[in-house]
């Protein structure tokens, strides 16, 4: 990829080629660009990634985009792998969006990868590596929530280095004020209507196009809604992680979200 150091490693990827590439997963290092480097290069770590950026902005590509890395266990034939340099808990630096967003851009100039965040791994776009669960190898905790929560600001810095404005920011002299939250808006209810909810989640990312809108939400919209909560975990319910139901501060974040992506 243009723009990224080349450091091929000569073990440990598979060089019969990618399936169709659906996206581009982001990973934490759980250590420094240097350490993980030196690790792609030993027999043992069976591992490695198509490519890697240090928290001061270096991009080193160690696999060809031709080949698989490994990466994300059943995820490998189909998507392009990132990691990035820091431990659990740690949120990228600026200099690491734009890296991130570098590679989601030539990803989408080179494979079609669609600037959006995917929601599943069906889906195609920029996905996280806990989202594959147990057939990604199981890493639910990579790469954490803060960065999980800035897989949007990559799209958006992608979609600007593409030439795509649909992603910039509302001019500052015209603020956004979302619509007013329907009072009584539940799981299962059929009124008020959920379809503004399922638009917003749509537009921000967390909910799949091609899922049908309707009056009453069902289980993909609790599951949307439940992804943008462990994104925005300050707008979920006390004590929960998978939580179905919206309130009002949740959705004034989320159509937020989605008038700025």
């Amino acid at each position: 990829m243009p723009g990224a150091i080349w450091r091929p490693i000569p073990i440990n990827f598979t060089n019969d080629g990618q399936d169709q590439v659906r996206g581009v997963v982001v990973h934490i290092m759980a250590g420094t660009l240097a350490g993980t480097d030196s690790w792609f290069r030993n027999r043992d770590a069976r591992a490695s990634s198509h490519f890697g950026t240090g928290k001061g902005g270096q991009l080193y590509q160690w696999v060809d985009t031709s080949d698989r890395a490994w990466a994300q266990a059943a995820g490998n034939p189909a998507w392009l792998s990132i990691e990035n340099e820091g431990r659990g808990g740690d949120a990228l630096t600026d200099d690491q969006l734009d890296r991130n967003a570098q590679v989601l851009a030539w990803a989408h100039t080179t494979y079609g990868v669609p600037l959006r965040v995917a929601t599943s791994t069906s889906d195609r776009g920029l996905a996280y590596h806990g989202l594959g669960g147990s057939a990604w190898g199981g890493h639910t905790s990579c790469p954490g929530s803060r960065i999980v929560a800035q897989l949007p600001e990559i799209v958006r810095r992608a979609k600007k280095l593409a030439g795509d404005n649909s992603g910039t920011t509302p001019d500052k002299h015209k603020p956004y004020t979302p619509p007013p939250f329907p009072n009584g808006l539940a799981p299962g209810r059929k009124s008020p209507s959920a379809k503004p909810l399922q638009r917003a989640l749509k537009a921000a990312g967390y909910l799949a196009k091609n899922v049908p809108e309707a009056d009453a939400y069902g289980l993909q919209t609790q599951a949307a809604v439940a992804r943008f909560h462990n994104a925005h975990p300050a707008y979920r319910a006390a004590g929960t992680s998978h939580d179905p139901a919206i309130g009002p501060r949740g959705w004034a974040a989320l159509h937020r979200l989605a008038h700025t992506k």
